[in-house]
């Protein structure tokens, strides 16, 4: 294990530390590039097996839901294996799911390799990010986790561009031939070249119930909602597995609750007693009870910045993924357009969102998240109207302009929003909040573009009835419903824009009173830094508090 005095030095990273971030960062990339590549292939995708687009999204939305479903655990993986342990194992689930996809002659087959793929990147983010928060201080989190959000961003930018230009050039399954050497790159990278950074405890168990009612909840609801088109919301096959996804989702939540309170008594119990002068042997009986702490400490959400943080995020993923399914849709089908241009229309946008992510970590250190977060979802909210305003004659590079001011926009909203969220909470609770923000984002994209696909697809069905039917209205038809999606998709920003003018208060937030605190802090921070540099033979200064009763999340 790299220790974090090892990590971290003058102001610096070691170069272990510098190595191992790379690689978190290269395999995180991945995932998102996994995620994003099949936005351009999917209209030849549905085409080829002779399905709508409503079951064909599926292979998009199931990355998002089992990542969603997968980063619970990631707090539970990373107390329970090393570091190096969990990437590797990731990256072989990754890489068969890659082959499977590649080779798999049905689309089950081929949706069971993107599941595949789904498991082995889902932890991958949230790894990074906690080990990103437990190496930096944290007034250099904002830069670190924008330098790794520029890095994340790049995806978007190449992998529909180059998905698009692959399912034209070679059809879609070079895409998952692709994937799977980039699957064993990424392996042979991390089992040379990656560190451990966290201890591991072999005791550590997880609660695998909690597990297969999160799956069983989210599922459901989404199974429901993708056969809501074909059958109405009337059919049993569409409110069954819907009741059945939200008695889910309300049990696995109060489990949650439950669990999380169980374990602060117990924590407190334990404290109690080495406060009283207990002796050891009495602290080891409470100790072995062996409370485990809940798949996702709920309890985070009551701290109210970090609320509105995650509220921001997910609303921001929500209104962002199903973008990446339509727009597609209508550049293809609805303007004769091939997949690679369709790519090419989509790559200025994820280029802006990569140079804003990295620029709005920095602004977030120097004034704080809330002028930050406000122009993002500003301008997400100004490009998501504007491309609204398609029809069937614009000039194709207006969606691309617009992608580029929405994404320009989501760079300004997510980290920062993100970082500063889980600044406010305590060190012991990062890693229970950086699940619970990283869950409920993919769960909001998950949910986000089948939601949007249906309600355009409706809107669709609706207009071609009303203009008389036939193949001669179809495109007019589909424009409308595609117009119709970005409107809806443009209020849900709107509420953002709202939640952030609102929502987004206190320390962080970039007030005149905090903004003038962290000057003097940089100050006194320059300050120590030089006064050490002048001592003879060096030494070190601690500035952390002892006996604070801040407990791990396993208590020890």
């Amino acid at each position: 294990m790299l220790p974090k005095e090892e990590s971290y030095v003058n102001g610096h990273l070691s170069r272990p530390a510098f190595i191992s971030i790379a690689i978190l960062t290269f395999i995180t990339f991945v995932g998102n590039f996994t995620q994003l590549q099949l936005s351009a292939a999917l209209p030849t995708i549905v085409k080829e097996f002779n399905i709508n687009v409503t079951t064909g999204q599926w292979l998009s939305s199931i990355m998002s839901l089992v990542m969603g479903v997968m980063v619970p655990l990631t707090a539970f993986l990373t107390r329970r294996f090393s570091t190096r342990q969990i990437v590797i194992a990731s990256m072989v689930v990754f890489t068969v799911g890659s082959v499977l996809a590649w080779l798999g002659p049905s689309f089950v087959l081929v949706l069971a390799g993107r599941t595949l793929e789904a498991i082995g990147s889902g932890v991958m983010w949230p790894v990074l990010q906690i080990t990103v928060f437990s190496i930096y201080p944290m007034e250099r989190r904002g830069v670190a986790m924008g330098t790794v959000g520029m890095a994340m961003s790049v995806s978007p930018a190449i992998g529909p561009t180059i998905g698009g230009w692959q399912t034209d050039a070679s059809g879609w399954r070079s895409i998952f031939m692709t994937l799977t050497v980039i699957g064993l790159i990424a392996l042979l990278m991390a089992i040379f070249g990656l560190r451990n950074f966290v201890d591991n405890d072999a005791d550590v168990k997880a609660d695998f119930f909690s597990v297969a009612l999160s799956v069983l909840g989210f599922g459901g609801v989404m199974y429901g909602f993708t056969n809501s088109e074909a059958y109405g919301f009337g059919a049993p096959s569409v409110w069954g597995p819907m009741l059945v996804g939200f008695v889910g989702i309300i049990w696995f939540v109060l489990r949650q609750l439950k669990g999380a309170k169980r374990f602060r008594q117990f924590s407190d119990r334990v404290f109690a007693a080495r406060k009283a002068g207990a002796d050891e042997s009495t602290v080891q009986k409470l100790k072995n009870a062996d409370v485990q702490p809940p798949l996702l400490d709920l309890t985070v959400l009551r701290n109210r910045s970090f609320a509105v943080g995650t509220l921001t995020a997910t609303l921001s993923f929500f209104a962002f993924s199903s973008i990446l399914v339509i727009i597609p849709l209508y550049i293809q089908n609805d303007r004769g357009y091939s997949a690679t241009m369709s790519g090419l229309i989509m790559l200025p946008g994820a280029i802006g969102q990569c140079i804003s992510q990295f620029a709005g970590g920095r602004a977030l250190d120097r004034f704080g998240v809330r002028p930050v977060a406000l122009t993002g979802s500003i301008l997400l909210f100004a490009g998501t109207l504007m491309m609204s305003l398609i029809g069937p004659h614009t000039w194709i590079w207006w969606v691309s302009i617009c992608q580029f001011i929405r994404q320009i926009g989501m760079g300004f909203v997510l980290m920062p929003i993100t970082t500063w969220s889980l600044n406010c909470l305590k060190p012991r609770e990062v890693s229970a909040g950086s699940a619970v923000t990283n869950t409920a984002r993919q769960l909001g994209g998950a949910i986000g573009a089948p939601v949007l696909v249906i309600l355009m697809e409706t809107f669709t069905a609706l207009r071609q009835r009303a203009l008389g039917g036939g193949a001669s209205h179809a495109v007019a038809a589909n424009i409308f419903g595609v117009q119709t999606a970005l409107h809806i998709s443009s209020a849900i920003v709107l509420v953002m824009v709202f939640t952030v003018l609102f929502g987004v208060k206190g320390d962080g937030a970039g007030s005149a009173r905090d903004v003038a605190h962290r000057a003097l802090h940089r100050m006194h921070t320059e300050m120590e830094e030089r006064a050490a540099a002048r001592a003879s033979h060096g030494g070190s200064r601690s500035g952390a508090k002892s006996g604070s009763g801040e407990w791990p999340d396993r208590i020890e």
